[in-house]
């Protein structure tokens, strides 16, 4: 049923909003009617239905509460019935908005229901190539970077652009979009949050904790639909944002051997995760993973143990994520997932906790190879990652809503 609906939103969606660029392929492009109306809006919140903004409360609400495919196909006959209800009305600059609206909450949805997919990566790759258009696009009148809501798509599109820089381990040319970025008005939510882990990155880890904590308390504030930063889609929503910045917090405390308050954020973050999404949802297991190296941050600088509390929450995190048995090629079998670099981080972290157990050494050094084969982040040999103390030069940050080390 979730295909078929996701299959029905797709097309609803093509012919509603999306335009081809150029002779590429087709990718959203805001209304003329409605100039970068779904990036900012000044003062008042959405100028959208009301009508509108109680059946995506009402759907999205549904679909957290229960879970179940049920929940979610029902949720999607709302905002469908929705959408068919805001066409019908007109062409109005509010049809307009509570339309983009509804399709955002759509894709919102649709990344809930796909618990075990890949789609959040490949989505937010297509972002950044709408990022770049955007960009180009201002580019051409100078004088748009000066007027509000243009400002503001200016700042958030070099945040994306910022953040796939981040993963592909260019921090020079990320430095370059976030120059200057707190004096902006997009200096706010997902775009924050993006500056904060090239802080976090780059070791200003007092002003990457100040940038943390500011996404925290705005996205918590905001727990309705009365500003732009409540919804939007997919791993880039409100809820995705607030968890990651917990976690990116929580990694934060323990990179500055604060491990007390690294284990109760890492906790919260955990928590917010199984309540948003449910405690089978692989974004649990990352959180997980960002725990799992902590105590052995931890356990190294305090010169304890923590052995089984570790291999604990590395077994979690490998059934969440659906790990391939060890007789298979990590290479091989991980394919393009979006996951790999979690994945294989907790089977190297995994192995490491195996290894100087002396009865099961060679299950240990199994798992290592396979994690090995499976490592593919550019910046970072799995060795730094798992070795990383207040003491290391390069500091890894996992960024909870794509499931990326950067």
């Amino acid at each position: 049923m979730i295909r078929f609906l996701s299959r029905a939103a797709t097309t609803v969606a093509r012919s509603a909003w999306l335009k081809p660029i150029s002779n590429g392929p087709s990718f959203f492009i805001p209304p003329a009617t409605s100039p970068l109306r779904f990036f900012h809006e000044e003062s008042n919140g959405p100028n959208a239905s009301p009508v509108a903004l109680q059946m995506i409360d009402y759907a999205l609400s549904l679909a957290k509460s229960q879970k179940t495919d049920e929940s979610f196909a029902q949720a999607m006959l709302v905002l469908e019935q929705c959408l068919s209800s805001q066409s019908s009305e007109g062409q109005d600059i509010v049809t307009q908005n509570s339309k983009g609206m509804v399709l955002l909450a759509m894709s919102n949805l649709l990344f809930g229901s796909c618990c075990h997919g890949s789609p959040c990566w490949t989505q937010f790759g297509v972002g950044a190539l709408l990022a770049d258009k955007c960009l180009e696009l201002l580019g051409k009148d100078e004088r748009k970077r000066t007027v509000g809501e243009y400002v503001v798509a200016d700042a958030r599109a070099k945040a994306v652009k910022g953040l796939v820089e981040l993963v592909c381990g260019n921090l020079g040319s990320a430095e370059s979009l976030f120059q200057g970025f707190q004096d902006s008005e997009g200096y706010v939510g997902n775009a924050a949050l993006s500056y904060g882990e090239f802080l976090h990155a780059t070791r200003n880890l007092s002003l990457a904790k100040d940038v943390y904590q500011k996404v925290i308390n705005e996205v918590a504030e905001n727990k309705d639909f009365s500003g732009m930063h409540a919804l939007a889609a997919c791993n880039m929503a409100s809820e995705e944002v607030l968890l990651a910045a917990i976690c990116a917090l929580g990694q934060l405390e323990a990179h500055m051997g604060k491990f007390s308050d690294a284990e109760e954020t890492l906790t919260k973050a955990l928590n917010k995760a199984e309540q948003l999404f449910g405690s089978r949802h692989p974004k649990v297991g990352v959180v997980l993973t960002c725990l799992a190296l902590m105590f052995r941050q931890k356990a190294v600088q305090e010169h304890s143990t923590s052995l089984l509390i570790q291999e604990g929450l590395y077994r979690r995190t490998m059934d969440l994520l659906k790990a391939p048995p060890l007789e298979s090629e990590g290479n091989a079998t991980m394919g393009s997932s979006n996951r790999r670099d979690i994945l294989a981080l907790a089977r190297g972290g995994y192995a490491q906790a195996l290894c100087v157990q002396q009865n099961r050494e060679k299950e240990g050094e199994r798992m290592k190879r396979w994690a090995e084969a499976a490592w593919k982040n550019s910046r970072f040999s799995l060795t730094e990652v798992l070795k990383t103390s207040e003491s290391s030069n390069k500091l890894p940050v996992i960024d909870a809503r794509i499931g990326r080390i950067m």
